[in-house]
């Protein structure tokens, strides 16, 4: 083709390629993002990029899309148009005058590289390059929609057949006729043109098939599988075959709707005289039982009680997972026993210690309306964990509802080396091995689902399904379901689930991408499957990426086309991409990302099993935290050895010299196989298990394992009915606001998709924009402009779980520039609450949105229950902040993308976002398993129904976590950062602030964000309070709080609950030397056009800054923990900006001055927050009573380091330890000091190291500073 013209090249690289060429007239054409078939000719004048459509007929002939009245000129080809518009005058904004033309593409000497060396020749692909086997429910159109879809050989749906008609009438109807004169009696053309047109008529015949056979079975339980049984003969036929198939599968159609209503009608008749039990119960089947698990602990005592008895007491915890029952053993000197039985449902409570990891807190029913909590120390954190997910088991086996809130999901991957499996691969599906493990106890419990990822897996697909089937039944004695099966060539992707859920599982879909040689090849590539469980979406995609150590970028490019080109989940959904259309999504496989180090460094790490230093230099987390793939994915901390390139035939030895015909080629050990997942905000996932096998040992490759506990919604059938119009729910946005990477200055508009959504809806045009960087665009849209939407059910218990999509189109070519996803959990309520949240296209971060809306819920639809996994909460109380490393196992919302802010944060927002004691914030941050990428700490349930609505840390940290509400994108001139700037997170600058005294009953928050000068940077000593100035009159914030009335809380939490809102801030700052050039970058600080409620009028107090600075020597966190896996564009961009700003509301927020060294990365931030804002402190144990103000706040806001000489800054006396702890931010080692005895401060100076260890005080860091402390104290 012509060299302007770019085929499918994505909208932002065009907008780059013509910013490059940088001279008016400067054009491209490229493919439409939004129209198949349709082009979009851009073309550069004045800096702006402006794009016109190019649409064809139905006549094919091609015409610029014109606004009405204006004479549409039609052209037969594309270069026929362009020739027009190259001469002046024709109506465009300017004369076409230079072509953009393409870029060269590089010749990849990795496509000679079939796979990881032990083939040299590719394997044979298998007889149909890509399969898919449907089974029972599943179906597919696999083997037919995506290949068309990659070799771009997309046929226009509407008139597929005339243009195969009349290319058989052109071409190859004469070789039929010569065949026939030699005597042949058939016609292999004619075939081949009638089976290519009816390739779609298949798969859509096969789905209406496989839906109506289950309705089928379901009234007719005898129905013969008549369907699976042709579905799968059919799969890979060729030819007449395919067209007998048709035929055969268009009667059994018609015979199936026949009869299917006559089946239905019996079976309801004989369900109205008979009592049924339920309707689709499955057979009875006998599942392997689970044993009664009994656990020693001890009775974790204060030091009160100690005195009274003597020494602690052992205890024994039996769990009876069938009977439904803990026994509560206390074992006595004399043999004598004294236990207690408590049933499922007198089992209130599992509060995990987040600061003592194998300490869990039980919250018994003693009598009515009366508890009491027991404080347990297991022997380990695992033994905890496998007694909280036995107790879970146990409460979803008795539980009264119908169906489960959370499910568990294995995923495995393996890269086979084009090898069979040994028979025995227990080890891999019971996540058996190295690092993160299933404890033995809760080793043998079945999963819910199991996925199976391989790579270079020779078996037939039947075959390898029938073998999985088989180590399931011996692993669980039950028989799993097979319910999709997908392969490419040897990358197949089979999942299996227990009988029970079979008839949970709808919309199946399958489909797979080649990336192997010129992406036509499918030796690399990627096979998925999607479906629903009851109410929620799930997303796998397995792949093989090229293998190289030098081939990141490569791998990269896989990454974008396999996230573009996959089509799977809901066709209505094709303006997102698959990290967004799925409420759960799991990305995993061989993606062959290496270890970029020396061979010998490598070794001698892997031998002292020190893994941090090797995770440091992996590809794929260097790409990510660069934001070029997986941006927001989560994965699971790594503590398992590389999986790859080991001997094969044992697990000692890695070889890395490989003999190739081109030379030796050195291939590093590498974490190749990986599991990776993204959910939506406000969702419950927690990740119990990741490592890999080490006694499998066939091939080069360790298989990987990853267990998951995932909560999941019903299908909800409201007890109120349907609503009538005056009772619905309805969800209303006051404005909406977005900064778009773009140097377009098109109109834009907002797509709303929700499955609480009868249909899409649109809203109009924005009505304001303004831009301070020809980079992006700041655009306004009003209430007016904004649709409200009504959600088909109105009742809240529905609706907490539901999600909006939002996308940002525009104008001119109806493309999106932008995509996200909001939870509706956090903005329910009666005043509005703000959202702000990334948006993404094509697997990029192009921008950020905000706004202001609420989800009106009417009165008498505002019932709710507890869902299981809101009932293990963590106990908070001991840790000023979310403290060092998350308790892996604790379970996790995820606090992706969307948050609110202005109000408390549910359960799913990432509360815990403050500069804790020591910085241990920064500690998390290197810990994927404990955040979602680029976001803080995971909050956890919350301690009680209280918390599930408001998910607590301390200090309650209600921000958006990216740093606002204040700094975000829209008040921080250097908003955006390019990819490929590595950055870090700093916790610096956090500019004065002032709340209102909060009315009771409930809060008005109005959050000030004051613009701080050059002159009052925090390198200067702590400011005064007093010293507060005008010009914190600028940029004023109006955060609304909640309104929404939160669940019931369970009978033992009857305390006073007064909100507040708390508001601590990160920003980040500092560029690391030796990076790139940063992009220049924009942003914004007028405050949201929301109209605010009413505030209290009674006066602000303001408040001075309060800044204590660590010096920057303390080594209390290496600046490589801070990995900007959790660090987003809106934190980090401040300082990456090379934009100068004119002094004025923007100036002095993100500069850094010249000759300025970079904040250090652990600059403390202390709010000083009068006391009436604090709340009653409710994540403390219910059992006792709260402690006093004056103690909450202190711990609260426990934020002194030991900034001058050691001393300490706080004012009181420190007469107790307690008080001396908090003034140096160590309140959290108070229960365990005081528990040993240490409960007086002149003892206290005479304490050793191993005394601190048993104290609890693991840290050495910590360890240091108390001793250097009391010292000084002396």
């Amino acid at each position: 083709g012509p060299a302007w013209y770019h085929k499918d090249l994505s909208r932002a690289a065009a907008e780059e390629l013509l910013a490059r060429a940088g001279r008016d007239g400067s054009f491209l054409v490229r493919d439409s993002e939004s129209v198949a078939g349709a082009f979009a000719l851009c073309l550069l004048f004045q800096k702006h990029v402006h794009t016109y459509r190019i649409l064809p007929d139905e006549e094919d002939f091609l015409a610029v899309q014109t606004s009405q009245g204006v004479q549409v000129r039609r052209f037969k080809t594309l270069s026929d148009l362009i020739a027009l518009y190259l001469q002046p005058n024709q109506g465009l904004v300017c004369t076409l005058l230079f072509p953009v033309e393409r870029e060269k593409e590089k010749e990849y000497v990795e496509d000679r590289d079939y796979s990881d060396g032990e083939d040299e020749k590719p394997p044979l692909p298998p007889r149909c390059g890509s399969t898919s086997i449907p089974f029972g429910c599943a179906t597919s159109g696999g083997a037919s929609n995506t290949p068309a879809m990659q070799d771009g050989v997309l046929e226009s749906t509407t008139n597929g057949l005339n243009t195969v008609s009349h290319e058989y009438l052109k071409g190859s109807y004469s070789l039929d006729l010569e065949a026939v004169k030699a005597g042949a009696s058939s016609l292999p053309h004619l075939n081949k043109t009638l089976v290519a047109s009816c390739k779609r008529l298949h798969s859509e015949v096969d789905k209406v098939l496989s839906g109506l056979e289950i309705l089928s079975k379901v009234f007719d339980q005898q129905s013969s599988p008549m369907v699976s049984r042709i579905l799968q003969q059919t799969a890979g036929q060729t030819g007449e075959q395919e067209l007998e198939s048709l035929i055969l599968k268009l009667s059994i159609l018609k015979d199936l709707l026949s009869s299917i209503e006559k089946k239905a009608l019996k079976a309801l008749q004989d369900m109205s005289s008979t009592p049924q039990l339920g309707l689709s119960q499955p057979s009875c089947r006998k599942a392997k039982s689970i044993p009664v698990q009994a656990f020693e602990v001890k009775l974790d005592l204060t030091l009160g009680d100690l005195t009274k008895i003597g020494k602690s007491q052992k205890y024994t915890l039996s769990v009876d997972v069938e009977g439904g029952k803990l026994v509560v053993l206390k074992k006595q000197k004399d043999s004598q026993e004294d236990w207690n039985t408590f049933t499922h449902d007198k089992i209130r409570q599992l509060i995990k210690s987040q600061r003592v990891q194998n300490k869990l807190g039980i919250v018994f029913e003693k009598e009515k309306d009366k508890t009491q909590r027991k404080d347990f120390i297991f022997d380990s954190a695992r033994k905890r964990e496998a007694f909280c997910q036995l107790l879970q088991l146990m409460k979803n086996r008795h539980s009264n509802q119908d169906e489960p809130d959370m499910i568990s999901v294995f995923i495995g991957t393996w890269n086979m080396g084009s090898v069979p499996p040994p028979k025995n691969i227990t080890a891999w599906l019971a996540s058996k091995g190295l690092g993160k493990t299933m404890d033995e106890m809760t080793v043998s419990i079945p999963q819910d689902i199991y996925v199976f990822g391989t790579q270079e897996n020779s078996m037939g697909d039947k075959e390898w399904v029938d073998f999985l089937r088989g180590v399931l039944k011996e692993f669980t004695e039950m028989e799993y379901r097979p319910i999709a099966m997908q392969s490419l060539w040897n990358i197949k992707i089979a999942v299996l689930v227990k009988p029970e859920h079979e008839n949970r599982i709808s919309h199946v879909s399958t489909s797979s991408v080649k990336t192997g040689i010129a992406n036509t090849l499918g030796n690399k590539g990627a096979v998925g499957v999607s479906f629903m469980f009851n109410g929620t979406s799930f997303g796998f995609v397995n792949c093989h990426l090229t293998s190289g150590n030098e081939k990141t970028a490569r791998r990269n490019q896989n990454y974008l086309d396999i996230l573009r080109l996959l089509s799977l989940g809901d066709k209505q959904l094709s303006s997102f991409d698959i990290s967004l259309r799925f409420t759960h999504l799991f990305w995993f496989g061989d993606l062959n990302y290496r270890l970029d180090m020396d061979i010998q460094e490598i070794l001698t790490y892997i031998n002292r099993k020190e893994f941090e230093p090797l995770l440091k230099v992996d590809q794929l987390n260097l790409e990510k935290e660069k934001h070029k793939i997986f941006l927001r994915f989560s994965e699971e901390e790594i503590t398992f050895p590389p999986t790859y390139r080991y001997e094969r035939g044992s697990r000692d030895t890695y070889v890395w010299h490989k003999q190739k015909p081109t030379g030796v080629r050195t291939n590093v050990p590498s974490w190749c196989d990986r599991i990776l997942w993204k959910s939506h905000p406000e969702t419950h996932i927690n990740c119990n298990s990741y490592g890999c096998t080490d006694d499998i040992v066939s091939s080069d490759h360790s298989p990987v394992f990853a267990a998951f506990e995932v909560g999941v919604t019903s299908q909800f059938i409201s007890k109120k009915g349907l609503s009538k119009s005056s009772d619905q729910a309805y969800i209303e946005f006051e404005s909406v606001e977005a900064i778009v990477k773009t140097a377009s200055r098109t109109k834009f508009f907002i797509e709303f998709y929700s499955t609480c959504l009868e249909e899409f809806k649109k809203g109009f045009e924005n009505d304001s924009q303004s831009s301070d960087n020809i980079n992006f665009l700041k655009v306004q849209w009003s209430s007016r402009q904004l649709p409200t939407l009504k959600p088909i059910l109105s009742d809240i218990e529905y609706l907490q779980d539901q999600h909006i999509l939002l996308t940002v189109k525009s104008l001119d070519g109806y493309e999106s520039y932008g995509e996200c996803v909001i939870a509706l959990k956090s903005m329910i309520g009666s005043t509005a609450q703000q959202f702000l949240t990334y948006l993404s296209h094509r697997g990029e971060e192009t921008g950020n949105i905000r706004g202001s809306m609420k989800v009106r819920v009417p009165a008498e639809r505002m019932g709710t229950r507890e869902r299981l996994y809101e009932w293990i909460s963590i106990d908070k109380d001991e840790t000023g902040a979310a403290k060092g490393k998350l308790p892996p196992p604790a379970p996790r919302t995820n606090p992706e993308h969307s948050k609110s802010f202005g109000k408390k944060h549910s359960c799913g927002e990432a509360a815990g976002i403050t500069a804790g004691p020591s910085g241990k914030l920064l500690d998390d941050l290197e810990k994927p398993g404990a955040l979602t990428a680029a976001r803080p700490p995971a909050p956890h349930r919350g301690t009680s129904k209280d918390e599930a609505t408001q998910s607590k840390a301390k200090p309650d940290a209600t921000l958006d976590p990216d740093g606002g509400p204040l700094k975000n994108s829209f008040n921080n001139p250097a908003y955006y950062v390019l990819e490929g700037v590595p950055h870090q997170l700093l916790v610096s600058e956090l500019p004065p602030m002032s709340l209102a005294k909060p009315p009771a009953p409930r809060n008005k928050v109005q959050i000030t964000v004051p613009i701080q000068p050059e002159h009052r940077r925090p390198q200067q000593p702590p400011c005064r309070a007093e010293e507060s100035s005008e010009e914190e009159e600028m940029g004023v914030l109006n955060l609304p709080p909640p309104d929404f009335p939160p669940p019931p809380l369970p009978k033992l939490v009857e305390l006073d609950m007064t909100e507040s809102s708390l508001y601590t801030a990160v920003a980040g700052r500092g560029e690391e030397p030796g990076t790139s050039k940063p992009r220049p970058s924009v942003a914004f600080s007028e405050p949201l056009e929301a109209k605010p409620p009413k505030l209290h009028p009674r006066a602000t107090p303001p408040l001075g800054p309060g800044f204590l600075l660590e010096p920057p020597s303390t080594p209390q966190a290496p600046s490589n923990l801070l990995d900007d896996r959790s660090c987003s564009v809106l934190q980090m961009a401040k300082t990456l900006s090379e934009v100068d700003y004119p002094s004025g509301s923007g100036a002095g927020l993100g500069r850094e001055q010249p000759g300025r060294p970079p904040a250090h990365p652990l600059t403390k931030v202390r709010l000083d927050l009068s006391h009436r804002c604090l709340h009653p402190d409710y994540s403390r144990p219910i059992a006792f009573p709260p402690r006093s103000i004056r103690e909450s706040i202190e711990e609260d806001l426990a934020e002194e380091a030991l900034g001058q000489d050691g001393r300490s800054s706080s004012r009181q006396s420190e007469s107790s330890v307690g008080e001396w702890l908090r003034a140096i931010g160590m309140e959290r080692y108070e229960e365990g000091l005081i528990h040993n005895g240490w409960d007086d401060l002149e003892f206290l100076s005479d304490i050793t190291e191993e005394d601190l260890e048993e104290a609890g005080v693991m840290d050495p860091l910590h360890k240091r500073l108390l001793l250097e402390n009391l010292r000084l104290r002396k």
